[in-house]
């Protein structure tokens, strides 16, 4: 699904009731990195989602009409948390996730606020977050952290 001028790509407010679907999204989107370490384990994967679901800072991403993944942005004291960001394969490599970001840009740059993410050491997101702008902060055994620093002009036009 590659984006077009006349692509929208919006962020609705997920439900309780979209639970089972974003858990769908998130192994499918998963599956190859996790396979690639050997930790590929849809159980795992929804548990783990479940543990931290939390609707209201989860956002479907839709695309002319069409679900196309979600992104999950936590609030802490003096970060956002860029807590899951996944777009359905079919869907990925066409502009989605850039266009996802520079809305979360925004609203990090408004709140004054840098933006923290994680990514399994052998995603392909990690040249994804390091394109965007993130510098690696922190290495753990499966996953690598990275922090995006806010844009103090851009919060100086709220």
């Amino acid at each position: 699904m590659p984006l077009t001028p006349h692509s929208l790509v919006t962020l609705v407010p997920a439900q309780n009731s979209d639970l089972d679907d974003l858990v769908a999204v998130r192994i499918e989107a998963m599956r190859e990195s996790l396979e690639r370490v050997g930790r590929f384990d849809p159980v795992r994967a929804r548990e783990r989602f479940l543990g931290g679901f939390e609707p209201d800072c989860t956002r479907h991403i839709v695309v002319t009409g069409q679900r196309v993944g979600f992104v999950v942005i936590k609030r802490h004291d003096n970060e956002l948390l860029l807590d899951h960001l996944y777009v359905r394969p079919d869907a990925q490599g066409s502009g989605i996730g850039s266009a996802v970001l520079s809305q979360i840009f925004k609203e990090a740059d408004a709140a004054a606020l840098p933006l923290r993410v994680g990514a399994l050491k052998e995603s392909a997101s990690n040249r994804f977050y390091i394109r965007h702008g993130f510098q690696l902060v922190e290495s753990g055994e499966f996953d690598n952290y990275y922090l995006r620093q806010n844009d103090p002009a851009a919060g100086q036009n709220r």
